[in-house]
């Protein structure tokens, strides 16, 4: 599995939160290969089963992204819009979009609209129109945006859009691809709906009733300057991020252990991840029926939730690593409570 191509392959898919369809379509494809069997359930989850007689363990990396919903069509032809996920206006200002039908634009804001105040409300999409009529052959309501896609290298870096959680998603399937022999009974979950709410890990995890599970997800990045209002505790390439705590959950104390200890065993470089605000599925997994011991294995990216995150190839392939060492470990009621 070509990292970059995969990588880029991912990035391109479409997926806002609720149409997922066609990321889902491609992972399918490249994980079809190493599972003995893959299903899609209700709420559009799709989960690669490996069988195992061992425990049973869950993996998770949400599919979805931001974007934007068309709300309204202006005489003019523009295209009034709500978010999708969690959109800062500020930040996407004037960057190209695309619908789902291949019409493009870009973000625009009402004239008087203040900077310092500004909602989602104050967005609109120029899409070339017109005037109405014309727009409304183009993109009708209920249609959704997402950021135009690319991706490109910084020094040894990389900067695309929805690096979250197409990273996740990157870090199951190498993970799957280089993994060794191991007992444990695998689900690896390629969730929807997570920028909305933690949706379709609710659904799975309920479904599959793990006993052990990690979300495999983004985590901000201390930014250059701005260190000491950061509000998580990463910084690119550090290595893999040991999720402790977010706004979602606290990790089980020996889920953090374990990870540690496979770290120091395998010499795979690890840093603490403590979120003041945000989460992630761990979020709904871990408190499913009567509660799953679950930990989180976090990427970190600059400028999360912007059309140019910057993500480090370094803590992937730390990510990938960590990620093995815990599919390979023989779970046991013993060795983890």
């Amino acid at each position: 599995m070509q990292f970059n191509e995969t990588l880029k392959e991912l990035i391109l898919a479409r997926s806002v939160s609720g149409s997922e369809g066609e990321i889902a379509a491609l992972i399918r494809k490249l994980a079809a290969p190493m599972a003995d069997e893959i299903q899609m359930d209700v709420m559009g989850n799709l989960i690669a089963h490996r069988r195992g007689p061992g425990r049973r363990m869950m993996v998770m990396a949400h599919m979805d992204s931001i974007g934007f919903i068309a709300t309204y069509i202006s005489p003019e032809g523009m295209i009034r819009v709500g978010a999708v996920g969690g959109v800062s206006p500020a930040q996407v200002l004037y960057q190209p979009v695309v619908f789902q039908n291949g019409v493009k634009g870009i973000v625009c804001k009402d004239g008087k609209a203040s900077w310092e105040k500004l909602s989602v409300g104050d967005l609109y999409l120029d899409i070339g129109a017109e005037n109405r009529e014309e727009a409304m052959k183009m993109v009708e309501i209920g249609d959704t945006a997402t950021f135009l896609a690319s991706l490109f290298p910084a020094g040894g870096r990389v900067v695309a859009p929805y690096l979250d959680d197409r990273i996740g998603c990157l870090v199951l399937l190498m993970a799957m691809n280089q993994m060794g022999k191991s007992d444990n009974d695998i689900y690896f979950v390629f969730s929807t709906q997570e920028e909305v709410g933690l949706r379709g890990a609710k659904t799975a995890a309920w479904a599959i009733e793990p006993e052990y599970a990690l979300a495999v997800d983004v985590t901000p990045a201390k930014e250059p300057g701005n260190a000491e209002k950061a509000k998580g505790s990463t910084v690119l390439g550090g290595g893999a991020a040991i999720k402790v705590m977010d706004k979602s959950i606290i990790c089980h104390p020996s889920m953090v252990s374990l990870l540690k200890d496979l770290a120091r065993e395998r010499n795979i470089p690890v840093q603490m991840d403590v979120l003041k605000s945000g989460g992630t599925d761990a979020g709904s997994i871990h408190v499913s029926r009567g509660g799953v011991i679950t930990g989180g294995i976090s990427v970190p990216i600059r400028y999360a939730h912007t059309p140019s995150e910057m993500g480090d190839m370094w803590d992937v392939t730390a990510a990938v690593d960590l990620l093995i060492a815990c599919l390979e470990h023989p779970f046991s009621a013993a060795n983890l409570k």
